[in-house]
């Protein structure tokens, strides 16, 4: 299997929903990558191509966050959702996409990124509770992870606000 991971485009909108629909069991995941496109809040979705089936393997993507230390904003991004077709699981696919991503976004100036998710598996890339527990957030509990992108320019245990973008709110009211 080769995989080939690039920056979305229009042209595969189409894809990337249908792969959220089959990937989750409520279709909320594709509702909110749709919702963060027309608030233009996405900041990156990266997808990942099957060069033998021209098929989409998986997809990354995220969001803008609006996230403050000492009052002060801070460039912050959440990755959600995160998706791997199922003939693609457990090959590595979606630690590709999630890697490329925070390589490209911290090399952007991304200060930190967040995720809402199984500690398990996304501790891997350096996502920790230690990091986002000095974030008030809706979300804030034993799944609320975050890691610095600066190279862990931050220090750890610092305070502050960290609000998702809009649509994350409305995930689970239509479901």
């Amino acid at each position: 299997m080769t995989i080939t991971i690039r920056g979305a485009t229009g042209g595969d909108v189409a894809a990337i929903d249908a792969l959220l629909r089959t990937s989750f069991p409520q279709p909320a995941e594709a509702q909110l990558v749709q919702q963060l496109c027309i608030d233009g809040d996405m900041v990156l979705t990266l997808v990942a191509d099957d060069e033998e089936t021209g098929m989409l393997a998986g997809v990354a993507v995220f969001s803008r966050m609006a996230v403050e230390i000492d009052g002060k904003p801070v460039a912050a991004v959440a990755l959600a959702p995160v998706a791997t077709a199922s003939m693609h699981r457990r090959q590595g696919v979606g630690e590709a996409l999630i890697a490329a991503g925070l390589r490209h976004l911290g090399d952007a100036g991304a200060m930190l990124a967040f995720v809402l998710g199984d500690p398990d598996y996304y501790e891997r890339f350096g996502f920790s509770t230690d990091w986002a527990s000095g974030f008030a957030s809706p979300y804030a509990g034993d799944y609320f992870m975050a890691m610095p992108l600066q190279g862990g320019a931050m220090p750890c245990g610092v305070r502050g606000e960290a609000a998702h973008a809009r649509a994350f709110a409305q995930l689970g009211e239509e479901s």
